[in-house]
């Protein structure tokens, strides 16, 4: 083909060094790390999932490693459903009775070996070439029924009494994939039907994994971030298996919608992803700044400088000055700085270098930023807070500032009043 349409552009070649370039501290810090995904089977049954496996042989190739739990209920339903076996449900779970106990190995049996069969997929031109991904599975879940119920014997339904922790490291130590199927072994012989959030929420724990991913339903009622004391507030069918993740010391867990293609390397590889993050603690902290977080400042506050908004202050001079400093991080990135500087013979302070990334203004940070700078002016025994300002008066008038004169500043800060820049200057009084 000779069309130039046929032909990549500046602009497309541009999109994909930017999204690397952004990707890569997230590919650096998931490098040898341990990823339990579970997957419920209506994202085995969905158009996409050949996607997943694409993206999951990406994870692969990236030295994360990686246990792979799947779901198998619609699955399991339709295949009663054609027989004419009844399917009942107790506090949601499955009444597992023989004849359905028969069906669910046959079909657990089947999406192993259609999803193993996907991941040794590997011919050249398509995603999955020289992928080469060994995947292994076996008798790593220990089950033990679930038992009676109010009343309901639920038959072969069970419940993870103990994951051979040792034998999934081993394997992925050597390199392997390792996918669970929503199935467990008694010390009996038995077979149990599990679910696989059960299943993953425990291999998560055991291993300490660096993080649990649940790819199933829509969590577009969800906020992007909850903590474990929020999540009582939410409804969503993986939040509680979430939760209990969270608390047995899994520090980050993603809930992802099947429907959102990509959204695995979208969640992992970018700042703010597509999914919702559940952790024990908040996902973005304000602290006081360190010397590590200078060239964060700095990137933050090129762009204001170039503008006018900020005065240009150089490496050595923040360096200097850091202790002065409080950082907003995300995620390992600052994404908002503000200053104090004090006049304590004046009782007063001056807010200066205030600084949000473009990507988080209009969210309510700036607010957030100067009600704590304005606690720790308080806490010091500051009485007065001033800013000069060229062009963002209007925000702070709106936030509790009055216009106030350059005679009213502290005499040092007077002596250091840059009359080329003309800024505005105006005050607080801080009660």
């Amino acid at each position: 083909m000779n069309s130039s349409s046929q032909q990549p552009t500046d602009a497309h070649f541009a999109t994909t060094t930017s999204w690397f370039r952004a990707a890569a501290p997230y590919i650096h810090a998931h490098s040898g790390a341990t990823f339990v995904i579970a997957f419920d089977g209506e994202t085995v049954a969905a158009d996409n999932f050949d996607h997943l496996i694409h993206d999951l042989a990406i994870l692969n190739s990236l030295d994360i490693r990686l246990v792979l739990v799947f779901g198998a209920r619609p699955q399991i339903e339709a295949k009663c459903e054609k027989l004419g076996i009844a399917v009942k449900y107790h506090q949601g779970l499955r009444i597992t009775d023989d004849a359905c106990l028969q069906i669910a190995r046959a079909v657990v049996g089947d999406l192993r070996i259609a999803i193993e069969s996907k991941l040794s997929f590997g011919l050249p031109h398509t995603p999955m070439a020289d992928s080469r991904i060994r995947c292994v599975s076996g008798n790593l879940v220990t089950a033990r029924p679930a038992g009676i119920i109010d009343g309901i014997d639920l038959g072969h339904t069970g419940e993870v009494r103990r994951i051979d922790a040792e034998g999934i490291q081993q394997q992925l130590t050597s390199g392997n994939l390792v996918l669970l199927p929503p199935l467990g072994y008694s010390l009996t012989g038995e077979i149990f039907n599990l679910s696989a959030e059960s299943i993953a929420t425990a291999v998560a724990t055991r291993l300490q994994a660096d993080k649990l991913i649940f790819i199933g339903q829509s969590n577009e009622n969800l906020p992007r971030e909850i903590t474990i004391q929020q999540a009582r507030d939410y409804e969503h069918p993986s939040l509680n298996a979430a939760v209990t993740a969270c608390k047995a010391g899994v520090s980050r867990v993603h809930l992802l919608d099947r429907s959102v293609d990509g959204a695995l390397l979208q969640e992992l590889f970018s700042r703010d992803g597509v999914g919702t993050l559940i952790s024990a603690t908040s996902f973005e902290t304000t602290r006081q700044a360190n010397i590590d977080d200078v060239g964060g400042i700095l990137e933050l506050m090129q762009p204001l400088e170039q503008s006018g908004v900020l005065v240009k202050r150089s490496r050595e001079l923040l360096e200097r000055e850091i202790d002065h400093f409080t950082v907003m991080e995300r995620d390992g990135t600052v994404v908002a700085c503000a200053a104090l500087y004090p006049y304590p013979e004046n009782n007063a302070a001056e807010l200066a270098c205030m600084a949000i990334s473009s990507d988080y203004r209009h969210q309510g940070r700036g607010k957030q930023l100067l009600n704590i700078l304005e606690k720790q002016a308080k806490a010091a025994g500051w009485d007065t807070l001033y800013v000069l300002t060229t062009q963002t008066a209007h925000w702070f008038i709106e936030h509790g500032f009055q216009p106030s004169a350059i005679s009213d500043l502290p005499m040092q800060k007077q002596a250091l009043y840059n009359y080329q820049r003309n800024s505005s200057v105006f005050r607080k009084q801080l009660v």
